[in-house]
């Protein structure tokens, strides 16, 4: 991987996570306690021994680049090269925002070739899976490929939210579909399935670069890897699809968590009893920026008024005080006082539960505040006139804007005076 320069696209504005990403990217939101979601790709690169990533980011990135700094810069050997860079939107190359992920990367072509790569691996930092990039290099390097697109099989009845790749028994890709309704198409590996794309792609830079400056002057292209980059090069170049091999050693598993279902499903599967994706795999483990908390804290111990917490993810800094919490994950700093009950959630940092409140199937923003007596998740009608309540019926409690618009309103008052 020396020759390599992993570029990792995270500037998605995750719209169907709203409001969780209201005020912060998708990568930067909060994933199994103490994690973001982008911790994900970036321990598979460390893990893959991927040392030079550049993240592409651009939507509301302020937390997504405090966390890069502060907890990603010393991970990698600076003196040696190495480096975690965040690379945000200079518009060298255009007045235009990142109009695509093919455009995101060739805004930062001149970044990208002072580095001079043999090869460059494209990531995105929205996705939940273990896998090592370094098996994938090895393939693509002894299949002489010059583009290599990592691929995960799939139900016939999943096609419509994949782009298909059409594979022949030799593993070389001969065509794609972006989301068909239906397809005839299987997988040479397995006939019962299709493979979809993963969103990661290797290629050699000499191949990439020119195909990026062509799309770019393309302008009726919508300048995307799966719908643009890949089929333009189709025919020219050797395209080979690399099987995804899971790091986790149990069951595929690759999750994209770009609905507010998806992101509460994955994440109860952290805070089950066995889970499939395990964060506390020695064999491959996950990173994050540490923070300076107190450990978490459990106290009264009588009937009724018992500080516990099973079958779940608790961080530094909560205090579980005189409260019950089973099937949940807390980020630090939580605190739920007595006589309340918290079931199967997901409570961002910095809040506050007050007592007697009942708690179950919700999401909580951080720096939430929740009076006494507060009962979410049992009545949905009452929820809705509230709250947003998914499709699946998790409720989804956002944080209090009025603090910030009252900030907001001082400060333009001293500006007028």
């Amino acid at each position: 991987m020396k020759d390599t320069l992993g570029v990792l696209l995270a500037g998605g504005a995750g719209e169907r996570l709203s409001p969780l990403t209201r005020d912060r990217a998708k990568p930067a939101v909060p994933f199994g306690g103490h994690y973001r979601i982008i911790d994900i790709t970036l321990s598979n690169c460390i893990n893959s021994d991927l040392r030079k990533v550049y993240i592409l980011t651009q939507y509301k990135a302020l937390s997504l680049n405090r966390h890069i700094r502060e907890g990603w810069s010393g991970a990698v050997a600076q003196e040696l090269g190495e480096f975690i860079e965040i690379l945000p939107p200079m518009q060298r190359v255009g007045k235009n925002w990142y109009q695509g992920t093919a455009d995101a990367v060739y805004q930062n072509i001149y970044s990208i070739g002072a580095e001079r790569p043999k090869y460059i691996i494209i990531l995105s930092g929205d996705h939940i899976y273990k896998m090592d990039y370094g098996k994938m290099m090895q393939q693509h390097q002894d299949s002489g490929s010059d583009v290599t697109l990592a691929t995960l099989p799939i139900r016939p009845d999943e096609v419509s939210r994949f782009g298909v790749v059409e594979v022949d028994k030799k593993g070389e890709v001969t065509g794609f579909l972006e989301k068909p309704k239906s397809t005839h198409l299987r997988s040479p590996w397995n006939p019962d399935m299709v493979d979809a794309s993963m969103g990661i792609y290797i290629f050699n830079t000499d191949v990439l670069l020119p195909a990026l400056m062509r799309d770019a002057e393309d302008e009726s292209s919508q300048h995307d890897f799966g719908h643009n980059i890949l089929p333009e090069i189709l025919g020219k170049y050797k395209l080979s699809a690399y099987n995804f091999v899971d790091e986790n050693r149990k069951e595929l598993y690759w999750r994209d968590v770009g609905t507010l279902d998806a992101y509460y499903d994955a994440n109860m599967d952290v805070a089950s009893v066995n889970p499939v994706f395990n964060l506390y795999d020695e064999h491959w483990p996950m990173r994050t920026r540490v923070r300076q908390y107190a450990p978490a804290k459990f106290v009264y111990g009588q009937a009724g008024h018992d500080g516990s917490a099973v079958n779940s993810v608790i961080s530094g800094g909560c205090i579980i005080s005189g409260a019950c919490v089973s099937s949940s994950l807390f980020s630090q700093d939580v605190r739920v006082n007595s006589y309340s009950t918290v079931d199967q959630s997901i409570v961002f940092s910095h809040v506050n539960i007050g007592r007697n409140c009942r708690i179950r199937r919700a999401i909580i923003d951080r720096d939430v505040n929740l009076p006494e007596g507060t009962v979410i998740g049992y009545n949905p009608e009452e929820d809705r006139r509230n709250y947003l309540v998914t499709e699946s019926g998790i409720t989804v409690v956002a944080r209090d804007h009025s603090l910030y618009e009252s900030a907001i309103h001082d400060i333009q008052l001293g500006e007028q005076g």
